[in-house]
């Protein structure tokens, strides 16, 4: 018999018992229509049905997040309308060891997942912390913390979580934009894989190591001669390989390194290598203190561009990149805030936990911008976010830095939510074009001023710009090209656009919905607004005018007008989440 890991979802029709006696014809075709439903998502998403048992099916999935992508849209069909409910299936989910017997799944680890979902509430989706951590750092969606389970038949009590709302704009939420994203090496291209923290070394630097992986890979794609692959693109890829990561990338040279830091010096090792034949083309050993890091990486990325494009000197590094912190605690301590920001959409502590270590940065380095503008990105995951003092932080950091791209990506948001000054928003916008003109996130980001300003076109254009430099791109960047071809009236093309993508984010269900009351089909956009209710209970009318910016307020009234022809209600059901502003 074969062992291996795999995720297992065991989904379970509700009531099933009850629904025989009284109607048994009406209950065996409303369960299996419910069991269909469940066994087309789970395949869309890449799983595989080894079991059934009448009312359950039993489904093994290669990636935790498939399966849990896999138990949402069930849901969220299930609670679109008609004859089903969101409550007609409870679900569980755990990652284990199990053994094949043929084309069925076995152990402790199938026994678990069907205890987890056997004691979820109706239309729960219950997890095992193991799948929990596998996917936390990924998730599509926010959880609830419930108490450990103590389940039939094991041992040992289970920590469960329950899945919650959509969780807004996660960074590492990918949506490949080519079936095959392999493409020919550009010239003078280099992808930057994740740094890794030596073996041996405390499991609390990788936030060093993701850290300087980023900013060296930003700091790489503000030098205009270079091709630098994105750090989504550089996250997907799941091989250190040079010659298939070159493939995948399409760039000439990846690099690679680890990192270690004890007591107050750094060690890195780094590796170039050609991705024609796998070649090492250089390699370095660097141990220094660890307040004269930022002086390596800046050495590091010397030799990259030096080598990649052929001739970059250190003048050239200096004049692209952003001003450097003068306090390596300061540094330290926004590489901290960066690690538990990436988490802020799951746990409102890790958005409070950001803040907190943003200030101490701030505290440790006055003139440090950075901190700045990422303690109003995480601040703008909770409740009491304010945008007055967003923008006063916002300005003093562009005071600091005035070529940092981001804070002028980040400043044009907020003045038009403040403010509504358009004007000055564009401006921003276009400086951070041209600061990071090869930036596949900010170009991609910018593409949405440009929509809510009545120029489309533009936007489609940097979409198309921001893809051709990263076949990775985050969902919530891409989901930008369904908003444009619904300002453009194209609404045919708005579902198939939206369709492409690995999963439906709740913004994704909305405009499809305005895109069909558009063409007189109010049942269907009154079934996608139910699955959009199904997945956050909080959306409403209220949240799409905070998110959909439009400077033309009668194509926003329109667009409003669509959206309650739907259903969807102008106050929330329950408490609204705040807007992110990433």
């Amino acid at each position: 018999m074969e062992r291996r890991l795999a995720a297992i979802l065991i989904a379970d029709f509700v009531g099933s018992t009850a629904f025989l006696q009284a109607d048994e014809e009406g209950a065996l075709t409303r369960i299996s229509s419910v069991l269909g439903i469940a066994r087309e998502c789970i395949e869309q998403a890449g799983g595989r049905v080894f079991n059934t048992a009448g009312d359950s099916v039993l489904a093994e999935f290669r990636s935790p997040v498939s399966a849990l992508r896999a138990a949402i849209e069930t849901r969220a069909r299930l609670g679109g309308g008609g004859e089903h409910t969101a409550e007609d299936m409870r679900f569980g989910l755990h990652v284990a060891d199990v053994v094949a017997d043929g084309d069925d799944l076995k152990g402790e680890g199938v026994n678990v997942a069907a205890r987890l979902q056997a004691t979820a509430d109706p239309g729960a989706i219950d997890v095992s912390e193991t799948l929990f951590t596998h996917v936390v750092k990924v998730s599509p969606c926010k959880f609830e913390t419930l108490e450990p389970r103590h389940l039939k038949g094991i041992a040992e009590p289970v920590q469960v979580y329950r899945v919650s709302q959509s969780a807004d704009r996660h960074v590492y939420q990918i949506a490949p934009t080519r079936d095959e994203p392999a493409v020919a090496p550009r010239p003078n291209s280099v992808a930057v894989l994740p740094f890794r923290v030596t073996t041996g070394a405390d499991e609390d630097q990788a936030f060093l190591a993701d850290g300087l992986t980023d900013d060296l890979i930003h700091e790489l794609s503000l030098i205009r001669p270079l091709f630098v692959s994105s750090r989504t693109a550089s996250h997907a890829v799941d091989t250190n390989d040079p010659i298939v990561v070159g493939k995948r990338l399409g760039v000439r040279y990846v690099l690679s390194g680890t990192i270690r830091k004890f007591g107050d010096r750094v060690r890195l090792s780094i590796e170039l290598s050609g991705t024609r034949n796998g070649e090492l083309i250089w390699s370095e050993r660097i141990q220094r203190p660890f307040n004269e890091l930022l002086d390596a990486m800046e050495e590091i990325a010397a030799r990259v561009a030096a080598t990649v494009s052929g001739r970059i000197d250190h003048a050239e590094i200096g004049a692209a990149r952003q001003k450097r912190p003068e306090n390596m605690s300061a540094y330290e301590f926004y590489l901290r805030g960066l690690e538990e920001h990436r988490l802020s959409g799951i746990y409102n502590s890790h958005a409070r936990q950001a803040i907190g270590w943003f200030r101490k940065a701030q505290e440790a380095d006055p003139g440090f911008a950075r901190p700045l503008a990422m303690e109003v990105c995480a601040w703008s995951y909770l409740p009491d976010f304010d945008l007055g003092q967003s923008e006063k932080l916002l300005l003093r950091a562009l005071e600091l830095d005035p070529s940092d791209p981001e804070l002028h990506r980040i400043l044009g948001i907020v003045l038009i939510k403040r403010h509504r000054d358009y004007a000055s928003s564009r401006r921003h916008h276009e400086k951070a074009l041209e600061l990071a003109p090869n930036d596949a996130y900010i170009v991609g980001r910018c593409a949405a001023f440009f929509t809510f300003a009545g120029e489309p076109e533009r936007a489609f254009g940097l979409l198309d710009r921001a893809e051709g430099l990263d076949p990775y791109l985050p969902v919530w960047v891409v989901e930008e090209r369904i908003a444009a071809l619904y300002a453009l009236g194209r609404f045919e093309e708005v579902n198939r656009a939206a369709l492409d993508l690995p999963f439906q984010t709740r913004r994704t269900r909305c405009y499809r919905a305005a895109a069909r009351v558009a063409r007189g089909d109010i049942e269907r956009a009154r079934i996608l607004i139910g699955e959009a209710l199904t997945d956050d209970p909080s959306l409403s009318i209220e949240y799409v005018r905070s998110q959909e910016l439009y400077e033309d307020q009668d194509r926003m009234e329109c667009l409003v007008d669509r959206l309650r022809q739907a259903g969807l209600p102008d106050n929330p059901q329950n408490i609204a989440g705040p807007i992110a502003l990433q």
